[in-house]
């Protein structure tokens, strides 16, 4: 008695031939997103193989060093030497290359989006709804698009982490640019400063700290896509993970999801390093 009446909507279906569209007019314009996420990727995990197990530790501990204590330049070295022993450093020097890539990409993406929203109240108030969109959505449905997009790969990998991750940068640009001090904007103006002027010497500098925050928020979310991610072919510390759950290795599960925990504990203090020390600069100035 409690039955839905029989009323069906067939949304879904439509958004199908959208996406199925979409795909078919700009195949070229993905095809080109594909080749150059993929050589950035490649080149990057390249470079970070290249380079000697120890010059990448003693990096490590030197940014360790600079953005927050000796102490803590230490005991991230000792978190990349552990990693390391497991085995996995092949792994976490991809991971990493994707996680660079990704953040890459968002800071491209998101800054002018968020200094275009600070601009415009009426696209900041269209931008808005599909932000939340974005950010409420379940991270699993991401990787449909994804894989019928790019197919499997780290490629869809960055695509899902995209989305996943552009969000917070161009959120926190946005209030950045919007909490600049009216008065110092309006002492430019007097002076005969363009926008561009304005946006480059003064709002972009004052704003600085709030949108390394967002860099640091974002490259911690495409961090917590990297197991999700491997499910799309996705390789690194997250495929480890999938293969643990696969197999029900407990030790291979457990080395590579602490090894996961050593690189964000190290990516968030370090960028909330930088944030630091940009905030230091500004309330030196």
């Amino acid at each position: 008695m409690g039955a839905f009446p029989d009323i069906s909507t067939s949304i879904g279906d439509y958004v199908d031939s959208f996406v199925s569209f979409i795909d078919t007019t700009f195949e070229g314009f993905f095809d080109f997103i594909y080749l150059v996420a993929s050589r950035t990727i490649n080149g990057i995990d390249d470079f970070l193989m290249f380079l000697p197990w120890w010059l990448f530790i003693v990096l490590i501990f030197l940014l360790g060093w600079y953005f927050k204590t000796v102490v803590a330049g230490v005991l991230y070295s000792v978190f990349i030497f552990l990693i390391g022993t497991f085995g996995l450093w092949e792994d976490m020097m991809t991971t990493i290359a994707i996680i660079l890539t990704a953040v890459i990409i968002c800071l491209i993406i998101g800054i002018p989006i968020g200094v275009w929203m600070a601009f415009s109240s009426r696209f900041s108030l269209v931008t808005r709804p599909i932000l939340d969109a974005m950010q409420t959505m379940p991270s699993f449905v991401y990787l449909i698009p994804a894989i019928f997009f790019f197919g499997l790969g780290n490629v869809s990998a960055i695509f899902a982490t995209l989305i996943y991750a552009l969000p917070p940068v161009i959120r926190l640009t946005e209030l950045a640019i919007r909490e600049v001090d009216q008065e110092v904007i309006e002492s430019a103006q007097s002076f005969g400063s363009s926008r561009w002027q304005m946006l480059r010497k003064i709002q972009l500098p004052q704003a600085l700290p709030t949108i390394m925050a967002g860099v640091n928020q974002t490259t911690m979310m495409a961090l917590a896509m990297v197991v999700i991610a491997s499910m799309v072919g996705a390789s690194g510390l997250g495929e480890q993970v999938l293969v643990s759950i696969n197999r029900i290795d407990i030790a291979l599960g457990f080395e590579a999801g602490i090894s996961i925990v050593f690189l964000a504990v190290i990516i968030d203090r370090i960028t909330n390093g930088v944030a630091n020390k940009f905030q230091k600069h500004r309330g030196v100035s």
